[in-house]
């Protein structure tokens, strides 16, 4: 990690490594193919376990990892449901990325309600985003022996009492696995990972969107706004073309 500067002096190389990959973007090497597409990678096929079929929730689905998450779940010949928070993410996670069904969360005045619409047979795998009341309602709607990635839970992010989970007992009765992560811990699944997704993007089968802001001054609205929604993919900041 580095700071929020023009120039960086990396005393570390090894953990570094070398591009190889000319034809992509560069910044995609910070989303697609950086920590968020791996963490996507490992969460869905290693916490996930997916097996053709399944019925797939993707919260935060136009996010950095949401949008590969649901991409990869299609590739795999799920069914898969995103969540967002606005009509243009929707519309979004439908005509980009291939989602079957997509719903805006603000607008449902009963989430658990919403889920079961979605998914009347119920949830299989939920890969989780945000917590708070979006969790308490996909615990209702899971499937015997499903399972749900904990990838994070920006809903909790600021705020000086989180949210309590009420419906944690589904765990028990349903046999759902649920299980936090971080990709640091699979980086032995790095060569395969940037092996498989780039072989997908240059297929076409995967496609990123990405919201840039210019200039490093730029940076400190870019990161708030990460809490607020109004990034739409995985936000980066251009500190120079050259």
């Amino acid at each position: 990690m580095t700071g929020w500067e023009d120039y960086s002096l990396i005393t570390k190389p090894e953990q570094l490594r070398k591009i190889q990959q000319s034809d992509i973007p560069l910044s995609y090497h910070l989303g697609l193919l950086g920590m968020p597409g791996f963490t996507a990678y490992v969460g869905f096929y290693e916490i996930c376990s997916p097996k053709k079929g399944e019925f797939v929730f993707v919260s935060a689905a136009s996010g950095a990892v949401g949008q590969i998450v649901g991409q990869l779940a299609k590739l795999h010949g799920c069914y898969v449901v995103g969540s967002a928070g606005t009509d243009q993410k929707v519309e979004l996670l439908k005509e980009k990325f291939g989602f079957d069904a997509a719903f805006n969360y603000k607008e449902e005045p009963d989430l658990t309600a919403a889920l079961k619409r979605h998914f009347p047979e119920g949830i299989d795998i939920y890969f989780e985003n945000v917590g708070g009341p979006m969790l308490d309602a996909v615990l209702l709607n899971m499937r015997v022996h499903g399972r749900i990635a904990v990838c994070g839970m920006v809903s909790q992010h600021g705020v000086t009492a989180p949210a309590g989970i009420h419906n944690l007992f589904s765990l028990i009765s349903k046999r759902i696995e649920m299980k936090g992560f971080i990709q640091s811990d699979y980086v032995h699944l790095f060569p395969q990972f940037v092996d498989d997704i780039t072989r997908h993007y240059r297929d076409g089968k995967i496609v990123y969107v990405e919201d840039m802001s210019v200039g490093l001054e730029s940076g400190p609205a870019s990161f708030v706004g990460l809490f607020s929604g109004k990034n739409v993919g995985k936000q980066v900041v251009c500190v120079s073309r050259d």
